[in-house]
């Protein structure tokens, strides 16, 4: 589903060539549960990024349900990362001047869904996820574990096969990030493709398959 080989990722800054990935070779199956940890600068986000066809690598070859992304024009990449990948960040990234259901809306109008049907699963995503009562608040009427439900709705809503977290509870509670962990691993026992990055140990110890990253590199690819 996912195929990395020879990944690298080099920045310029100033004279000095920073290797923020450095031949990564990564294989991530459809349906599994992985999480992405290291020190801060390891390349968690670059490869992140990379993944989730935001960052083009420097050299080496990616292929996402068996399709060649590399060197694709910006269109064609936005097309595929709407409909197959979805994102749930550590500050949630909504838009203050929307409501929730508008949030969860946005990636359907941009596919060019129509109003009526985009309404319907709108409304079905947020009622499933306990926030049918929501719909017309605006994020600041929302509590932080709220917010990123509504996160989750909008990465759902294209029905994708892979979420990427970025440190999905970096900015909750203790207890309700072990909440949203809870519904992003629901999401993957019904098969979609989880991967999370995070700096909480205990988080990263849930997922089946663990790798840490040092200095660019996988140092460890643990399967429990």
């Amino acid at each position: 589903m996912i195929l990395l080989n020879g990944i690298s990722r080099d920045f310029l800054l100033g004279d000095t060539t920073v290797h923020a990935l450095s031949d990564i070779n990564l294989e991530i199956g459809q349906g599994d549960y992985l999480s992405i940890m290291g020190p801060s600068g390891s390349g968690k986000s670059t490869l992140l990024n990379i993944i989730a066809l935001l960052d083009r690598p420097s050299k080496g070859s990616y292929l996402l349900n068996q399709k060649n992304v590399i060197g694709l024009h910006d269109e064609e990449l936005a097309k595929i990362r709407r409909e197959n990948i979805g994102f749930v960040f550590q500050f949630f990234h909504l838009i203050h001047r929307l409501t929730a259901a508008e949030n969860v809306g946005i990636p359907l109008i941009l596919s060019g869904m129509p109003p009526q049907e985009r309404r319907e699963r709108v409304e079905a995503v947020m009622e499933s996820f306990g926030l049918a009562e929501r719909t017309h608040h605006k994020p600041d009427q929302l509590s932080g574990g709220e917010r990123q439900r509504v996160a989750i709705c909008r990465a759902m809503i294209m029905h994708p096969t892979v979420i990427l977290a970025d440190e999905p509870t970096g900015n909750l509670d203790q207890v309700t990030g072990r909440q949203v962990i809870d519904l992003l691993e629901d999401l993957n026992k019904e098969g979609v493709t989880l991967i999370v990055v995070t700096h909480d140990v205990d988080i990263g110890k849930r997922a089946r398959r663990r790798l840490r990253l040092v200095d660019g590199r996988i140092v460890e690819d643990i399967r429990n």
